[in-house]
């Protein structure tokens, strides 16, 4: 039986301005870093999610355009220091970064203690104070029990988003994706508060998907594919 994509409700340029554009790779060279910039000023991408150290230059090479830059804290494991990553998003926020992703400490989800993962969200939301924080639960690990747990403190401690994934999750048993879900975004939508906006990130590689997303619920997308899915192209991309 032919799969038929799911019809869209927005447009092109719409859904342009639900991707963030995403260059997290460690081995990336200065010409694609480029290329990704040159790409968010042609495609009018909402943002552009890069690395800490590379926010300033990210501002500078989207001078003028109506792309923003977004970063990414205690990434990709999320074990570093409340203190170190809220000391992360602070110089992202001064550099220009306008929303902060960070990771969670899952071990401290895995082993219940779940005062101290509470704490560690709301020291990043206290450093990022207007700027919306997106919380990354890392889902692959996780639960069902988990990732509602996950994802309702994320909420209580101040995040404007719960965030799937950070991409690079390993170690997987087979058939568990690294990255977003359809049942996942479909599962937060319907426990999480309507203000409570959902970005699905990893694996997102074609139009179509893109578009399941958004309709399951998803907010905003976190792929490196976005040229391909907005010209009805696939890619084989890992995040």
């Amino acid at each position: 039986m032919t799969h038929t994509p799911p019809k869209p409700l927005l447009s092109k340029s719409e859904l342009a301005q639900k991707i963030d554009h995403t260059l997290l790779k460690p081995n990336f060279m200065a010409t694609e870093f480029d290329q990704v910039c040159n790409e968010a000023i042609q495609y009018h991408f909402k943002t552009i999610c890069i690395p800490p150290t590379w926010v300033a230059q990210g501002m500078r090479n989207l001078n003028g355009s109506h792309s923003e830059v977004i970063t990414v804290v205690g990434f990709p494991l999320g074990y570093s220091e409340s203190k170190s990553k809220a000391l992360e998003s602070s110089i992202a926020i001064e550099h220009g970064a306008s929303e902060i992703d960070m990771v969670i400490n899952i071990g401290w989800l895995k082993n219940k203690e779940l005062k101290k993962l509470e704490d560690d969200i709301k020291i990043v939301a206290l450093a990022c104070g207007k700027t919306p924080l997106k919380v990354i639960i890392e889902t692959a690990y996780l639960t069902q029990d988990e990732k509602l747990t996950a994802a309702k403190i994320a909420e209580h401690a101040g995040a404007a988003f719960v965030k799937t994934s950070t991409g690079f999750a390993t170690g997987l048993a087979p058939g568990i994706s690294a990255g977003a879900t359809l049942a996942d975004i479909q599962f937060f939508r319907q426990n999480l508060k309507p203000s409570t906006k959902i970005k699905a990130s990893g694996g997102i590689r074609d139009f179509a998907m893109a578009i399941e997303m958004i309709n399951a619920g998803a907010d905003r997308l976190g792929t490196s594919a976005s040229v391909a899915i907005l010209n009805g192209l696939t890619n084989e991309g890992t995040y």
